[in-house]
């Protein structure tokens, strides 16, 4: 049993942001809760997206944000249902989706890819006596949660942004819940150290988007809900970036020489590249190898 956790009354508010206390000067730090479909929505601010699907038994939350922003979320679930969580899925093992797990009492159930639960072993946030906020239950290539209308299916395709990444599906919603293997339109990071490769990137997104059939609606991991057709679109995004980078090593350029020069296809020219000269220099070291 991870702990035992008693959770205060939480006051529902009608409006759909709240304003928590912050740091004088800092920015204002808002939680909003948006409607994706019927029972599904989805909590934005404090890290990654956080979506909330209701279910007969409870709340199923996929990525709990930032630490301290266990509160912030369920002052906005309240204000949708009064129903508790009852599990938690973590995409994946970056701080800004797995912080708050520790406001949750010892009944919820945490879930996450084997490999998430591992590299969230060597994070200081779950070391010591904070391993009881780790992960209770694992799974591999697929996992299903729940049956009928309610069923989420759990899936992992392999190393991208981490090698532990999950597509959270909620088969009758038609949506899925990408985490940052889909952050957003942009390049994505990396995490080498947890897994993460440019390499195989495109190859995972190519198969997720093969393998996943029925959903019309993607929650990105930080950005706002889009068509899953972006999605699709950012596996090829990817694909043309690794292209290019490979070309480069043929043509014997640096990796700054290939940045420099990176050309895509016009089809991507609203894509965010902020990451594009670290993610060069992280293919260029892997094929080097």
């Amino acid at each position: 049993m991870r702990r035992f956790f008693l959770i205060g009354v939480l006051v529902a508010f009608g409006a759909a942001g709240i304003m928590a206390r912050q740091p004088a000067g800092g920015p204002p730090q808002v939680a909003e809760i948006l409607k994706v479909k019927d029972n599904l929505y989805v909590v934005k601010g404090g890290g990654g997206n956080t979506a909330a699907f209701i279910t007969r038994a409870g709340v199923v939350l996929v990525d709990t944000k930032l630490a301290n922003w266990g509160e912030r979320i369920m002052q906005q679930v309240r204000t949708v249902t009064d129903k508790p969580v009852t599990t938690i899925i973590n995409t994946h093992t970056h701080g800004d989706h797995t912080g708050s797990n520790e406001y949750f009492p010892a009944s919820v159930e945490v879930v996450a890819h084997v490999n998430t639960k591992a590299n969230m072993e060597k994070m200081p946030a779950f070391a010591g006596e904070k391993a009881q906020f780790l992960p209770d239950r694992t799974y591999t290539d697929r996992l299903t949660l729940g049956s009928g209308d309610e069923r989420i299916e759990l899936r992992h395709f392999g190393p991208g942004h981490t090698n532990g990444d999950t597509i959270v599906v909620f088969p009758a919603l038609r949506v899925a819940h990408t985490g940052d293997l889909f952050a957003g339109l942009g390049t994505p990071l990396i995490d080498t150290k947890n897994g993460g490769t440019g390499v195989a990137y495109p190859e995972t997104l190519k198969k997720a988007a093969a393998g996943i059939s029925g959903v019309d609606t993607v929650i990105p991991g930080h950005a706002d809900v889009m068509p899953w057709s972006r999605f699709v679109e950012f596996g090829q995004f990817n694909a043309a970036f690794l292209a290019a980078v490979q070309q480069a090593i043929k043509d014997g350029k640096t990796a700054e020489e290939a940045f420099a020069g990176l050309k895509l296809p016009e089809q991507f020219k609203d894509y965010q590249i902020g990451r594009g000269q670290a993610n060069v220099s992280a293919i260029y070291a892997e094929l080097k190898k």
